[in-house]
């Protein structure tokens, strides 16, 4: 791909080497209190290096979603401590005044459905979040088109979102996560509208991104095609997790995108 997201917004200078990327120590979360409450983490331990891409799988029921919403400051744990990029975000309480800045500027989603603003042409969806982070509308769109090419749908950049395909659209909404540069990706099921070629794209781009730029990338998966794609699995069970060795046999290409 050409080298698109090398420009001034992502300036070398801003280095992740000091970033601890994901580390989540005995993360717990209840639901309800007395006899009725439920206890969906119980001490969940994980760690996500900078530029590694870890998948994240568990029949229905273990946790997994639960433990998605915590991380991705959706829902309050009930205890323990989440370090995100280089900053702990929660110890027993969280430490972050502004969870929806926490969200917008340091955390990018993929989820599922693209969830694409149906009325935004493409440019418009990707350059909506810089904007919202204080980016002049010009910057903002150049920061966009500069995401689009690298993710080889620049040529879509004016059509609506009804007008791509399914991969494109998963596409744009990765260049709408990294468009404010997030330390930390959670990926929700991307790949499971996909077929087998685009579903190994999307995480071929997620591999490739992670390790251009030092993101830890956590990706939920029920999806057999990608799982061997991965050097390290947790697989959540009851609300715990248990790190397994994946099938993965080496490191992605650390290549310019």
């Amino acid at each position: 791909m050409a080298n698109g997201l090398d420009t001034p917004w992502m300036d070398a200078s801003l280095s992740r080497s000091t970033s601890t990327g994901i580390q989540i120590s005995a993360l717990h979360k209840r639901y309800g209190s007395g006899d009725t409450a439920v206890d969906a983490l119980k001490g969940v331990d994980m760690q996500v290096l900078p530029g590694e891409v870890v998948g994240l799988i568990g029949p229905s029921g273990s946790g997994k979603s639960t433990l998605l919403k915590c991380l991705g400051a959706v829902i309050e744990p009930t205890g323990g401590t989440m370090v995100l990029g280089n900053e702990v975000i929660y110890d027993n309480g969280w430490l972050i005044p502004d969870l929806r800045t926490l969200r917008r500027d340091k955390i990018g989603f993929v989820f599922q459905a693209p969830y694409l603003i149906p009325f935004l042409d493409v440019t418009d969806n990707v350059a909506l979040l810089p904007m919202l982070a204080g980016h002049s509308k010009r910057d903002a769109r150049r920061r966009a088109l500069e995401l689009l090419e690298a993710l080889d749908v620049a040529h879509r950049a004016k059509a609506m979102p009804s007008q791509l395909s399914g991969g494109e659209q998963q596409r744009v909404s990765i260049a709408r996560a990294l468009a404010n540069k997030p330390p930390v990706i959670l990926a929700d099921e991307p790949t499971a509208p996909l077929d087998s070629e685009r579903a190994l794209g999307v995480i071929r781009i997620l591999n490739e991104i992670a390790a251009q730029y030092e993101t830890a990338v956590i990706v939920v998966t029920h999806d057999e095609k990608i799982i061997p794609t991965f050097q390290r699995i947790y697989n959540i069970r009851d609300g715990k997790t248990h790190e397994e060795k994946g099938q993965a046999k080496k490191n992605w290409q650390r290549k310019k995108i």
